[in-house]
């Protein structure tokens, strides 16, 4: 098992969920954290602990982002007019390893990243290989054409597991994906609930 998959099955672990809804995660089986200590009896979280939990299980979800990271796109969520639990799912949803993962070129959030940073993808034509890149609402996003016949990605385009959102309009006969618009909360089809207003009261604290 790859040190990457073995992180993934680590968070949903961690958090007692299946948080991609992957048929193959260990919580389908054992619904305890990893480790030695993963079984001890359940004890009822703290509001402190809720919000933790919260931005925990966001964090993780787009490939366990770095706390650096996910604090710099919080405070651009903080900054932007409206409603900041909104502005944060937006601006994550517009990562292109979001995208990529969404348009269901890849099996993996963990996969999209690698798969971009392998150069695999073009943003509008011109190849992009970072994951954090922001895409635009009308960009075209599109995995190479010698790409395109990676057996990761003919495994994701017949994953029967998941839907692309309709914020996305993906061609997979021509491997292309336009972002349409910037979704709300509510637009994202997550596997289990996030609670992103917990994740703005967990900064408002600390």
């Amino acid at each position: 098992m790859t040190k990457r998959t073995s992180a993934k099955y680590k968070i949903d672990r961690r958090m007692g969920e299946n948080i991609w809804g992957r048929s193959k995660s260990p919580v389908n089986k054992r619904d305890y954290g990893p480790g030695q200590h993963g079984q001890r009896r359940k004890t009822k979280l703290s509001d402190f602990g809720t919000q933790l939990r919260a931005k925990q299980k966001l964090k993780g979800y787009y490939g366990d982002l770095t706390e650096k990271q996910f604090r710099k796109i919080y405070g651009e969520a903080e900054r932007v007019k409206g409603d900041t639990g909104e502005n944060l799912i937006g601006l994550l949803e517009r990562r292109l390893d979001a995208v990529v993962y969404r348009a269901k070129f890849v099996p993996t959030i963990f996969a999209a990243r690698q798969f971009v940073n392998h150069g695999h993808v073009t943003v509008n034509g011109k190849r992009v290989n970072i994951g954090s890149y922001r895409v635009k609402e009308g960009d075209v996003v599109a995995v190479r054409d010698k790409s395109r016949q990676l057996a990761i990605v003919l495994e994701a385009v017949g994953l029967a597991e998941r839907d692309v959102p309709d914020y996305i309009e993906a061609d997979h006969h021509k491997m292309t994906a336009t972002f349409v618009r910037t979704p709300a909360l509510g637009d994202v089809p997550y596997a289990v609930q996030m609670e992103p207003h917990l994740v703005v009261e967990y900064y408002a604290k600390n």
